[in-house]
């Protein structure tokens, strides 16, 4: 009986550790090691998750691993998660457990043209929502592409993270002046977003703040300062790029941060840009792509709310996002219920639209000037909206500890079904 219950836990500990591994919460790696653990039989089981790491004991057991931060493949937690429920279902015995185990293992990740095609696309689109034109667009399409044959060829085989996100940051930006010196697109800064935009930490910083809303206080501060330092070092690499071609030119490049393209600011543009640019971080994310326009929707009806507050009311930009990111959750939790499918591949996706990657561009740009008034105001407002998402998503979390919103949407379900 040993010896099984060894087994057993250590085929559970393997479900936690790919789940962690590849972008879940940490509320969800300790749910399911226990579930697996107890539908076997084996109660007397422990376990403690962190950020990067997990700890198990039980039954004469303990084992401890080691898991590095790293990027995500929301594919195997979407596959572990449906696997949990089979086992929970009683549609798994250990031997089949165990097969499945070793298949999410070796899944492999999405094909090399398709997330270099979903960078140029997300880039495209987040140069068109944070006002670039269709001319800025372009440049942004070419420098997301390039940036991630960068990452995928150079950056994740020979360089650190924090080297990949300064020296990508770099080439993004510098590639955007460049084409822009040679008289190529219209708004300098909304190129360079757009362009350095598929660097963003999203998995960090949106599960930073789902373990602090589960009261994982240790496991929430080290993704959120994980997702910081990411931030810093693109700020950085941005940095570089305009000192870079200060010494070259002999002068600073002078940007106007009202500059936008009134060819773009229609909702009808607007809309389907946020759509695709969602898209495109959900295959970059490893979101299986049956859900891509479940993710494209998320964030599209997100952006929506975030345009029409801070076009048509008084709300400043924090509110705005606020209520929008609220939006997005629930819609987020919603189609988990529907699709039985784990929340954070949808909201991870859909919250892409409202990060503040201009507020971090323009900080940049700023400091670099020796505007360090402006800086500080521009980063001020960075961190406003940051903290407004952050609230958004607590809120609507909160509200859904005791999977209030999921009884009521399936007591309706019921309701209608039996009407």
């Amino acid at each position: 009986m040993r010896n099984d219950n060894a087994k057993i836990l250590d085929l559970a500990y393997e479900a936690g550790a790919i789940l962690l591994e590849n972008g879940a919460e940490i509320s969800r790696v300790e749910d399911t090691i226990q579930r697996i653990a107890n539908y076997y039989g084996v109660d007397d089981v422990n376990v403690f998750v962190l950020s990067n790491g997990i700890m198990a004991t039980g039954n004469n057991y303990a084992r401890s691993k080691f898991i590095p931060i790293k990027g995500s493949s929301l594919d195997k937690v979407v596959a572990v998660n449906q696997l949990s429920r089979d086992v929970t279902n009683g549609k798994c015995d250990v031997a089949q457990l165990e097969l499945r185990l070793r298949e999410i293992r070796a899944m492999k990740a999405k094909p090399a043209i398709e997330q270099i095609i979903a960078s140029a696309l997300g880039s495209a689109g987040f140069c068109i929502i944070f006002g670039g034109g269709f001319d800025d667009c372009l440049i942004s399409t070419i420098a997301g592409l390039l940036l991630w044959i960068f990452i995928l060829y150079i950056g994740n085989r020979h360089l650190s993270r924090i080297m990949t996100n300064v020296v990508g940051g770099l080439l993004a930006s510098f590639f955007c002046i460049a084409m822009f010196q040679f008289g190529f697109g219209t708004h300098l800064s909304n190129m360079i977003i757009g362009a350095v935009i598929p660097l963003i930490p999203g998995v960090a910083f949106t599960n930073g703040i789902r373990d602090l809303a589960n009261e994982d206080y240790i496991a929430g501060v080290t993704r959120l300062l994980d997702a910081l330092l990411t931030f810093f070092c693109i700020a950085l690499g941005v940095a570089l790029s305009f000192i870079i071609d200060a010494a070259i030119y002999g002068q600073m490049q002078v940007l106007d941060p009202l500059a936008a393209s009134s060819d773009t600011a229609p909702l009808y543009v607007q809309l389907p840009a946020a759509f695709i640019a969602t898209w495109a971080f959900a295959a970059l994310f490893g979101v299986p792509r049956k859900y891509y326009i479940d993710c494209g929707i998320c964030g599209m009806l997100g952006w929506l709310l975030y345009l029409i507050l801070l076009r048509h009311t008084n709300m400043s930009p924090a509110m705005s996002a606020f209520f929008a990111t609220a939006l997005v959750a629930l819609t987020s939790l919603v189609q988990s219920i529907v699709r039985k499918c784990p929340v954070t591949v949808f909201l991870i996706s859909g919250i892409f639209p409202l990060v503040p990657g201009a507020g971090i561009f323009w900080t940049s740009y700023y400091m670099v000037s020796n505007d360090l008034y402006t800086a500080l105001q521009t980063g001020l407002v960075a961190i406003k909206v940051t903290i407004a998402i952050a609230a958004g998503i607590l809120v609507v979390m909160e509200i859904n500890s005791k999977n209030r919103i999921g009884k009521l949407f399936l007591k309706d379900k019921k309701r209608r079904r039996t009407a």
